[in-house]
């Protein structure tokens, strides 16, 4: 059983079954709907019984892991392998996909080529999660861009054609960066091609070839995990896409771009690393205060929410660039835990809207009367996501500030500063968070209005959002949960940068 190749089936089966669901019948959206969250579950299941019985704990390298020559003529194979860092967000791609796509219930227009595409993000997002192989990692990395386009033009909102083009541009763009770095990695130093990630994780380069190498892998993961200023494109995305896609959207798409600053630009490239994380932690701190205060200026519900989410990617920026085995293990948390606060923020927007179909905060108010269940859910939320002690997002963003304070590369006076200014961010969080709360749910505007009954959640969003709120209460209540997968590698990559 030890040769079963899991993480091939992992990857390979959803979009393989997802590619079925056009020989089912055309009518009865309902067959399509079951099958597709059948998929999902089945899929979610497999992952956890492969990682809980074939994945052991103690051991920092890579594991499961699978070689298959592909393409013979330049040595390019199929490589899959997991360790502590990837085992987490491929748990919580399946997790958030199997949630979005029973979010997606309302959706009727074209339903076969709507859950075929969520069944392809889905082989998408845990393709780069798990492979060990640069261009088998870039060929993931733009598959799951077609998917998000589609989705985005075809049920997205007014302005889904404006934010679709706005989002291919964005992303393709930047992996014509990632191109370029993988292919030079690949070529570097010698006549045949090496891809994989072990031996080029022992290659040392030249600083200033490893300093461009950097930039580049820089920009293509900076637009994914939108780092300040190619951020632009996500909140245009997020205030158009169907929520369900918005859950995919802030809770795997972005983590794919923090994935990869610690894959490849802390793993790979050490020297240009340590170089570059002075200007990460500035950019991040920058990050962090900019959102928070740009956020109270947006109308829409939608957009409001995406700044948050920019906001707090800036911590995950700032525990990559302390480096620390503190701040590295809070930013991996981090992006487990914001992978769930964000998704469910978005799909309690989403199904509020459902209820209202009202865009704009300064039209709603008064709604807690109306919708209680939503209000209850959409309250605890909103405190998970400004870091509320007990919930997820508290550990991380400490572990971060830990990280920054114990980091061994920095100056006291530094730390101290960029200390104090992330606490001026973590101040800025509760006034949005609360202030959206307030225009939504409080106030008397539509509790006289003529459309004044709405139906309350159903037994099905409230499935949706009890479930995203256990493992952030989880999380926050025994946060080892999380880090004891972490720890080891961590150690491994941290220990690259002062014993060499």
């Amino acid at each position: 059983m030890n040769n079963f190749p899991w993480l091939t089936l992992v990857v390979v089966l959803p979009i393989f079954a997802g590619s079925l669901i056009f020989f089912l019948p055309h009518r009865g959206n309902k067959i399509i709907r079951w099958y597709t969250i059948g998929i999902c579950t089945i899929e979610l299941l497999l992952t956890t019984y492969a990682f809980g019985y074939r994945f052991q704990l103690d051991d920092p390298l890579m594991q499961l892991t699978e070689d298959y020559k592909w393409i013979n003529f330049f040595d390019f194979y199929w490589r899959l392998g997991i360790d502590g860092i990837s085992i987490g967000p491929i748990l919580l791609t399946g997790f958030i996909t199997t949630l979005a796509t029973l979010a997606a219930r309302p959706i009727t227009r074209d339903s076969r080529l709507f859950h075929f595409l969520m069944l392809a993000m889905y082989s998408g997002q845990i393709g780069p999660f798990s492979s060990r192989d640069l261009l088998l990692f870039f060929i993931m990395w733009e598959l799951e861009l077609i998917p998000v386009y589609l989705l985005l033009s075809m049920w997205g909102g007014k302005k889904r054609l404006y934010s679709a083009t706005k989002f291919i541009l964005y992303t393709a763009g930047s992996s014509v960066f990632l191109l370029m770095g993988v292919l030079g990695i690949g070529l570097y130093g010698s006549n045949e091609p090496t891809l994989n990630f072990e031996t080029s994780a022992n290659q040392s380069y030249p600083v200033a070839l490893e300093i461009i190498f950097y930039i580049g892998f820089l920009i293509a993961f900076a637009v994914k995990s939108p780092i300040i200023p190619l951020h632009t494109w996500l909140p245009d995305t997020h205030g158009e896409a169907h929520y369900s896609t918005c859950m995919l959207l802030a809770g795997i798409l972005l983590k794919m771009g923090a994935y990869g600053l610690v894959r490849i630009n802390m793993e790979l490239l050490p020297h240009a690393h340590s170089i570059f994380s002075p200007w990460l932690i500035i950019v991040g701190t920058i990050q962090i205060i900019y959102a928070a205060s740009t956020s109270p200026g947006q109308r829409n519900l939608k957009k409001r929410i995406a700044y948050s989410s920019v906001s707090h990617m800036g911590f995950i920026i700032i525990g990559i660039g302390s480096i620390s085995d503190t701040g590295l293990n809070g930013a991996i948390l981090q992006i487990i835990s914001h992978g769930f606060i964000g998704a469910a923020l978005f799909f309690l927007a989403g199904t509020s809207y459902d209820r209202i179909r009202l865009v704009y905060l300064d039209e709603m108010g008064g709604m807690a009367i109306a919708i209680p269940k939503i209000f209850t859910t959409f309250s605890i939320l909103s405190m998970a996501s400004l870091a509320l002690p007990g919930m997820s997002g508290f550990v991380a963003e400490l572990l971060v500030f830990f990280g920054i304070l114990t980091s061994q590369k920095y100056l006291l006076m530094t730390k101290i500063l960029i200390t104090f200014v992330m606490a001026i961010g973590m101040i800025l969080t509760p006034i949005y968070s609360l202030s959206m709360l307030r225009q939504m749910f409080y106030g008397y505007k539509l509790f006289n209005a003529p459309n004044s009954y709405f139906f309350d959640s159903g037994p099905r969003e409230l499935f949706v959002s009890i479930s995203i709120l256990l493992p952030v209460i989880g999380i926050g209540v025994y946060p080892d949960f999380v880090l004891s997968l972490s720890v080891d590698k961590v150690e491994a990559i941290i220990s690259n940068y002062f014993f060499r």
